[in-house]
């Protein structure tokens, strides 16, 4: 099984009083993801399915990823908190290719949790908005590799 884990492309600052699940991405966050995703593509990454925050932001970046998946996201309030038993048999219950869009510092909470068994290391992970973790094996704690860790300034410029 193949995860693409993805964090949310860059949102803006939160207004006074705005909840942070409302943040809407900036335009220039959409710009560099559509880039993103034209990388992944030149790469012949393809998703089967796509399961997302339902936070604003991160529902806008799984959905400027359909040029690559063929089916629509899949809300999960499980990627607004640490990651939890739950969300690996959500992520693992299909056996598919499945990008999993969110949030920091839970994503890298379940990056250390997939490719080392403990959450614990997830602050050793640097994952900048856009950036991607390709992970391969089972989606059970230490189950699977880090094939790549995939900055988005990299990913903009694949050619």
């Amino acid at each position: 099984m193949h995860v693409y884990v993805i964090r949310h492309a860059i949102a803006e600052d939160a207004a006074a009083g705005q909840a942070d699940s409302d943040r809407e991405l900036t335009e220039d966050g959409e710009r560099k993801l559509r880039r993103v995703v034209k990388g992944l593509k030149r790469l012949d990454v393809e998703f089967e399915r796509i399961v997302s925050s339902p936070w604003k932001r991160a529902w806008e970046t799984a959905a400027l990823l359909r040029p690559i998946c063929d089916t629509a996201p899949v809300a999960t309030e499980l990627l607004t908190q640490s990651p939890r038993a739950e969300l690996l048999a959500l992520i693992a219950e299909k056996n598919e290719t499945t990008a999993v869009v969110g949030h920091e510092p839970w994503l890298g909470e379940l990056v250390a949790w997939l490719a080392f068994g403990d959450t614990r290391h997830g602050e050793a992970l640097t994952l900048k908005k856009g950036g991607v973790v390709w992970l391969e094996g089972s989606a059970v704690p230490g189950g699977m590799s880090v094939r790549a860790l995939m900055p988005p300034t990299v990913l903009r410029n694949v050619r």
